[in-house]
């Protein structure tokens, strides 16, 4: 098992970012609104974030013309993948795992902004084995 404790701090500080956007912006409105709204946020604490990564794919060395985009790369380590519905499923775990998988980042991130109570968050990171397992507030894995 890697260590992951050197990206608790960060994590830490986007969740309690995309806290900050969910008490200002409420639930109900569209992912790219979250998006837009966090990567402000994260930008105004001094933490480096791009929006809208391309994530690009090759085939035995061939690139397709496919591509992913990320919602949010931080830090150049960890992605950040915003929703917002009524409740994550697994489709949306896939996809950041996915992320996860393609571009070899060790964290990443989903956050709902759908819930009408508060956001939810998850955080993952990618093991040598090439899956990725959740992890808690002190980036251990959960077994």
């Amino acid at each position: 098992m890697r260590d992951f404790t050197k990206y608790k701090d960060c994590v830490y500080e986007v969740i309690g970012a995309a806290m900050d956007v969910y008490n200002e912006l409420e639930f109900g409105l569209r992912e790219t609104v979250y998006q837009e709204a966090l990567a402000l946020e994260l930008i105004s604490r001094g933490i480096l974030c791009e929006r809208e990564k391309e994530v690009h794919i090759f085939y035995k060395d061939e690139e397709l013309k496919q591509f992913y985009k990320l919602d949010l790369l931080v830090e150049n380590d960890i992605i950040v993948e915003t929703k917002g519905v009524v409740e994550l499923c697994a489709e949306h775990r896939a996809q950041l795992f996915n992320y996860i998988r393609l571009t070899k980042k060790p964290v990443g991130i989903l956050i709902n902004f759908g819930d009408y109570k508060n956001i939810q968050g998850e955080r993952y990171v990618l093991e040598e084995n090439n899956f990725c397992y959740r992890v808690d507030k002190n980036m251990r894995t959960l077994q």
